[in-house]
């Protein structure tokens, strides 16, 4: 009986090594095989969509990162605008595109963790849906009018809004502006109207051709027409001052606590994408955020350059999606 349970023993001890060694070996092989993935990659041209019409600061950062990406990595890196309905339309592209790496999205904060906050219903989830490459850029986003409006701060602009509610509005794009300029109603007791746009630039014309009283926009296509004279800011959402523009005071400075937005733009590609095609594209983002004409360009459009792992940046949006739906549900803001 000893001797039969010893045989029985060993045997058991052989299978468990051969299984041992056959998921070594699947190990080894699944290892190799996502290595030659990153070493291959791209293969082909690389899509950069960005959900917005051209213009944004979305779609500035899209192309100078197709610039870099295809100096270095020596093939077509193209952006494809695929704009509407809140950039929902080009993440749920990205989401159903194949997992090789050469479909990316720049996903801003809106469309990563304010949509979540603000629609019950979406085509793609923010964490499960992607692979979180790398975060690109932080901005704030800039409170502005036209050059000639009676409001020459925050202030003037509350007293505007409450003397003249036939007349207060603001312009959007997406629900990341939405949502800030209904926070701004929220803390600062005024009721700016919603007129919807479909890209910054026409936000922008609203605002100099006096179709919008004021609104939250990119950095991007309003920072412009703030130099040239054209649009006169009034604050930055931000938690800090730009460095751009070291005179102009937060929302927060200017009176109104509680409205600190800064935004983010990352970029993402379809979940399944091998790890390594992941790590080389996050490689390459951390790279070329530290070349000069990189940063200097960035400070040009007023935006801050991020950088970090797609560990980190996976869990940022594991923390921020849970506090924009507290401040969503506070504010009663639901877009569906």
């Amino acid at each position: 009986m000893s001797k039969h349970r010893s045989l029985m023993d060993a045997r058991a001890l052989l299978a468990a090594g051969t299984l041992a060694l056959g998921g070594a070996a699947i190990a080894s092989t699944s290892a190799l095989a996502q290595a030659d993935a990153a070493a291959n990659y791209p293969n082909q041209p690389v899509k950069i969509v960005v959900g917005f019409t051209p213009g944004g600061s979305n779609d500035l950062l899209a192309r100078l990162l197709a610039q870099k990406l295809s100096e270095k990595l020596g093939k077509p890196f193209v952006v494809e605008n695929r704009p509407g309905a809140g950039a929902r339309i080009a993440t749920e592209f990205v989401a159903r595109s194949t997992p090789d790496g050469h479909t990316l999205l720049v996903a801003p904060a809106g469309t990563l963790v304010i949509n979540p906050a603000v629609y019950s219903k979406l085509n793609y989830d923010s964490i499960k849906s992607f692979e979180h490459i790398a975060v690109i850029a932080t901005y704030p986003f800039l409170l502005s009018v036209r050059a000639d409006h009676p409001a020459k701060n925050v202030k003037d602009l509350i007293a505007y809004a409450k003397a003249n509610p036939d007349k207060a509005n603001y312009g959007s794009t997406s629900a990341v502006f939405q949502l800030t300029s209904e926070l701004f109603n929220l803390k600062a007791g005024v009721k700016f109207e919603h007129i919807p746009f479909k890209s910054g630039g026409e936000i922008v014309t609203g605002i100099i051709t006096g179709q919008v009283t004021m609104a939250f926009a990119d950095t991007g296509p309003v920072m412009p027409h703030i130099k040239s004279g054209k649009v006169r800011a009034l604050a930055t959402s931000g938690a800090k001052r730009l460095h751009s523009l070291p005179d102009l005071p937060t929302v927060v400075e200017a009176g109104v606590p509680g409205v600190v937005v800064d935004g983010f733009s990352g970029l993402i590609t379809p979940k399944g994408t091998p790890k390594a095609i992941v790590k080389k594209l996050e490689s390459e983002i951390n790279a070329m955020l530290k070349l000069q004409d990189v940063r200097t360009r960035m400070d040009q459009i007023g935006i801050l350059p991020a950088g970090g792992t797609s560990e980190q940046f996976t869990a940022m949006l594991e923390r921020d999606i849970p506090m924009w739906k507290d401040v969503a549900k506070a504010a009663n803001i639901k877009f569906d």
